[in-house]
């Protein structure tokens, strides 16, 4: 990265450390089930303090790809929610590259707080207008073994509403329909749910016609009459 873009960082890290509040680093700490240590920087003053990072980054034409690559090297949790912040929001602004680095955030420090974010608005926003892309990156993807990479086929096209290939997500749920990992069945259960505002009778149908986890069912079928 650019000299500039490392010195507006390391004031943002700067201004981070001197707003850290050690009890609530404790209590969010416990809330993530002691995966990760934070500053204790909760999501409201750690938007204000970007705010003004954020504009200098954007000033320098800062590549999102490599601010969130850097907020991925780095010890405390809020910094991966500070690369996200930054970067989800200038898809305009995303490298031709920025699929690697999707794969790479969800594969390094992974847990549901990111994953999810960058699996539906990074993966999803990248791939909505390239289906031969799409096509390459779940076959791959859905075969890796990978937890979060699985997972992340699930849900990139949440988002998506009619234009979602609800062929590919039944594809993807008959495949994943045995696996014992909670947050496959749960990603599952998701993705069907929030099709159910598109197609309700679609998502009944395949239900009704699939072995399914129970925990799919009930997350595929909570929203359906309402």
């Amino acid at each position: 990265m650019r000299e500039e873009v490392v010195a507006v960082l390391n004031h943002l890290e700067e201004a981070l450390v001197q707003q850290a509040q050690p009890e609530l680093a404790a209590g969010m700490k416990t809330y993530m089930k002691h995966r990760f240590d934070f500053i204790g920087i909760q999501k409201p003053l750690r938007t204000e303090i970007c705010k003004p990072y954020f504009k200098a980054l954007q000033a320098l034409k800062a590549n999102p790809a490599d601010i969130l690559r850097f907020c991925w090297s780095k010890h405390e949790r809020e910094w991966q929610y500070v690369g996200m912040d930054f970067a989800l929001k200038s898809p305009k602004n995303w490298p031709p590259d920025w699929l690697a680095t999707m794969e790479y955030c969800i594969t390094h420090k992974s847990w549901w707080d990111t994953v999810d974010l960058l699996a539906v608005h990074g993966v999803g926003g990248w791939l909505k207008d390239k289906p031969e892309l799409q096509g390459q990156t779940v076959a791959r993807w859905r075969h890796s073994k990978q937890l979060w990479l699985e997972r992340s086929t699930l849900l990139f096209q949440l988002m998506y509403k009619g234009n979602t290939n609800h062929a590919l997500l039944a594809d993807l749920c008959v495949q994943f329909a045995d696996s014992k990992a909670f947050f496959i069945q749960k990603a599952m259960g998701w993705a069907l749910r929030q099709y159910v505002r598109t197609d309700a009778e679609w998502v009944q149908n395949f239900v009704a016609n699939n072995t399914l986890p129970k925990l799919t069912q009930r997350e595929a079928l909570k929203n359906v009459g309402n």
